[in-house]
C-alpha cells in the first residue's frame, strides 16, 4: 500500500519521529513522509511511533492508498525531499 505520514509533535520528539519514519518512508518535506509499505511494515512503523509520541500532545496522521497510482500529487513551489532513500 502507498502511505503518506504527516506529523505534528513536540520539538523534543521531532528528530526521533523523523528518524523512525525515514526507516520506512521517504522524506517529502517538513513533517511529511511517503512511500510504499506492506501491512507488516505499517504495523512496525505504528508500534515504533507509539513508543515515542505523547498521545496527549502529539499528532500523527497516516493516509493509506491501495497503490501510488491512485495518488495525484500537485506541488506548487520548490519540491523538497525526494523519493530516494539515502543510506
Amino acid at each position: 500500500m502507498y502511505v503518506i505520514l504527516v506529523y505534528d509533535v513536540a520539538q523534543t520528539r521531532v528528530a526521533r519521529v523523523l528518524r523512525i519514519g525515514r526507516r520506512y518512508l521517504s522524506w517529502v518535506q517538513n513533517s511529511v513522509l511517503e512511500g510504499e509499505l506492506s501491512e507488516v511494515q505499517l504495523r512496525e512503523l505504528l508500534h515504533a511511533l507509539g513508543k515515542v509520541i505523547d498521545e496527549t500532545q502529539d499528532s500523527v496522521i497516516i493516509f493509506k492508498f491501495r497503490q501510488e497510482k491512485w495518488v495525484d500529487r500537485v506541488v506548487i513551489g520548490r519540491e523538497k525531499g525526494g523519493t530516494d532513500f539515502i543510506l
